[in-house]
């Protein structure tokens, strides 16, 4: 509150109202000592005295009680326009703001609020903040905002990346982005949340993702095309050519020896060839996925892995684990892209690899012994191993969960949701 002037000393509020207390309580014993000294002849002559100085202290007393009432209305008017420039400043705000006390009442309600939920601030002051968020959300919500509350921490951004919903005053559901502080005051804390629709920003993500998925089909198609003409049209072919090398060996002279060290190196090279155009065929896409399924292309995958990297590779597979496509193809190539990571990366000698089917998904992992990495050091430019799982994942809406450090190994857990899991719960 501002100070009041008073001759040339500035008082605070306390001792003004001392003062005027101090002023009123002289003011009230001058005239009692007045009225004394009227009553007593031998003092008659001072009685003037007394009563000037009682009509100045009772004087004195109304100017300041005056200027403190002065004060107060100006300080008043003061915290009035502060108010309404607080209001004004929240209502310009192009997020929703929403304060809600302890037992989750709503408070304050700004117009960007009004604007994307649809209610009134009439329609939600004073009434319960679960009116904005939707039902199946409510319990969890409310221990959320109790166990933040009971934190030393201020303000933090709720949701740690997920996006969060809201219900409009149409019951309809839309996605949106939130951070949260609190503040303590007399009255109990009081919490802030700003929010920010996004819905616009997750209708172009889901797009992406749809022709991000729809792409990576195309390619694993491609690539099955290419690898079924590799394996069913050059190796064949290759083979047949080698068949004849050996038919035209055998038809040699015996003593036509420089023509049969000529073959015998063409058949050499042959047997290159073939296991060449297996191996560029397998690598695109290897014919046990689409023939045999997941856990025999797995099991090859791990042998391989092994054969060319000396790594031993542990298998712990579902028999279960049979998916559609593309989950199929996703797992497959995560596992691929994980173990090639191993092999150029961790200098392990042991991988864990776990594949089974959870609540509502498929979980993977993947944990070798190897030396480990920071999480938060700098990407190399050429490095695009955990970017890969990482993007795999997402577009089909899974997680991912690296848990690694220097000298430590490292561990990699993959969740993928399977719609028709989902569906039966």
């Amino acid at each position: 509150m501002p100070s009041l002037k008073f001759g040339h000393a500035s008082l605070t509020a306390s001792t003004r109202r001392s003062l005027a207390l101090l002023l009123a309580f002289a003011s009230v014993l001058t005239t009692a000592a007045a009225l004394d000294v009227a009553s007593n002849w031998y003092v008659a002559f001072s009685l003037p005295a007394l009563v000037v100085m009682a009509a100045l202290t009772t004087v004195l007393a109304f100017i300041h009680a005056g200027r403190e009432a002065v004060q107060r209305r100006a300080s008043d008017v003061a915290l009035d326009g502060a108010d309404a420039r607080m209001a004004g400043l929240i209502d310009s705000a192009m997020d929703a703001i929403v304060t809600v006390n302890e037992a989750q009442d709503i408070l304050l309600y700004n117009q960007a609020a009004e604007k994307i939920f649809g209610w009134t601030p009439t329609e939600v002051l004073n009434r319960p903040l679960t009116r904005l968020i939707p039902r199946r959300f409510h319990a969890e919500h409310a221990v959320k905002v109790t166990r933040f509350g009971s934190t030393g921490v201020t303000s933090r951004r709720m949701g740690d990346g997920m996006v969060l919903y809201g219900v409009r005053k149409n019951g309809q559901e839309f996605p949106l982005e939130a951070s949260i502080s609190h503040l303590a005051t007399p009255q109990g804390k009081l919490f802030t949340v700003i929010l920010r629709d996004v819905t616009e920003r997750v209708r172009a993500s889901e797009e992406l993702s749809a022709f991000a998925t729809a792409v990576h089909a195309v390619r694993e198609s491609e690539k099955t095309r290419i690898a079924r003409e590799l394996h069913d049209e050059l190796a064949q072919s290759l083979t047949a050519l080698k068949m004849d090398a050996i038919w035209v060996r055998e038809m040699l002279p015996a003593d036509a020896d420089a023509p049969r060290d000529k073959l015998e190196d063409m058949l050499a090279l042959l047997d290159t060839t073939v296991a060449a155009t297996r191996r560029i065929a397998s690598d695109l896409r290897p014919l046990l996925l689409d023939d045999l399924g997941l856990v025999p292309a797995i099991e090859w995958l791990a042998n391989n892995f092994t054969q060319r990297s000396g790594i031993v590779c542990h298998l712990s597979l579902d028999d279960e684990v049979e998916l559609g496509e593309p989950y199929a193809t996703a797992v497959f190539r995560i596992v691929q892209e994980a173990l090639v990571n191993v092999s150029k990366h961790a200098e392990a000698s042991r991988v864990e690899l776990k594949i089974e089917k959870s609540a509502t998904g498929v979980a993977l992992l993947v944990e070798d012994n190897g030396k480990g990495f920071a999480l938060d050091a700098p990407r190399k430019a050429a490095s695009l191993g955990l970017m890969g799982l990482r993007e795999r994942a997402r577009l089909l809406r899974g997680t991912i969960d690296v848990d690694t450090a220097l000298g430590k190994g490292t561990r990699i857990r993959v969740v993928i949701p399977l719609p028709e899991l989902e569906a039966a719960e």
